[in-house]
């Protein structure tokens, strides 16, 4: 496997809107599983695991209201530099 295995912890998730508490609490048959289609066993003969790609780590240098702009939109504005930095470097692959 490659890449590291990164656990959230307990501050992290208390950060979101699910109620972990309450939903470890539920017994199985108490969870509404009706909006979840049924995976027959087609869709396992077609399934492939996807491993995400490593990351390195690195350190940049970034103007002030830049990350103040990624950041605007809660957790996750490190990821969404990468978003940002994969469409360009794309789109340079594509001219």
């Amino acid at each position: 496997m490659k890449g590291k295995i990164t656990q959230t912890t307990s501050r992290r998730r208390a950060q979101g809107s699910t109620d972990f508490k309450r939903l470890r609490g539920m017994r199985d048959a108490e969870i509404d599983f009706s909006e979840i289609p049924k995976l027959g066993k087609s869709f396992w003969k077609r399934a492939r695991l996807v491993m995400p790609e490593p990351k390195d780590r690195l350190t940049i240098r970034v103007d002030h209201e830049v990350v103040q702009w990624l950041k605007k939109n809660g957790p996750g504005y490190q990821t969404r530099i990468n978003a940002i930095l994969r469409s360009y470097m794309e789109a340079q692959e594509r001219t």
